[in-house]
């Protein structure tokens, strides 16, 4: 189960974090050696799963992520979508690069219930030497539902 960085000390640094593969660093989170970010803990998610290609996100919105109206904020649906599909490309990123994203789109489909589990998943489209693209979706982990889609594009760059 991944556990999550309460201090900035506990983050790894920039040096640490490109001695291994972007795939190797999100497999270190998954399986708790390595933390993950406080950004989870905020929003109410976690790394679910994680392989090549593929990142998958499972989260819970609850009132804290309200807008003004009771429902779900849009930049829930949003932070959600980045982190499974900037991670997802993350796992292409090799040994000595890193990444960020360079802008993304989301579409919301429907409003997701507070309280409902939902699954984020991330798929890459295309990985090169300084670009990545994905899309990804969010679906109720119990009723299939798609809640919203959306599309990323990263930078990758070589540090080492």
């Amino acid at each position: 189960m991944p556990r999550i960085a309460t201090r900035p000390e506990e983050l790894l640094t920039t040096s640490e974090a490109i001695e291994l593969s972007g795939l190797e660093f999100m497999q270190a989170i998954l399986d708790g050696t390595n933390p993950g970010p406080p950004i989870g803990a905020t929003m109410g998610y976690v790394l679910h799963s994680v392989s090549d290609g593929h990142a998958v996100f499972r989260g819970t919105p609850e009132f804290n992520v309200t807008n003004p109206m009771g429902t779900v904020h849009g930049g829930w649906y949003g932070t959600l979508l980045d982190s499974a599909m900037a991670c997802a490309v993350m796992t292409k990123v090799p040994k000595g690069s890193i990444y960020t994203t360079l802008e993304y789109k989301i579409n919301i489909l429907r409003a997701i219930p507070l309280g409902m589990q939902v699954d984020c998943i991330g798929v890459v489209d295309h990985a090169g030497r300084s670009t990545g693209v994905a899309h990804g979706e969010i679906r109720g982990v119990e009723d299939g539902k798609l809640y919203a889609t959306g599309s990323t594009t990263c930078i990758i760059m070589k540090l080492a």
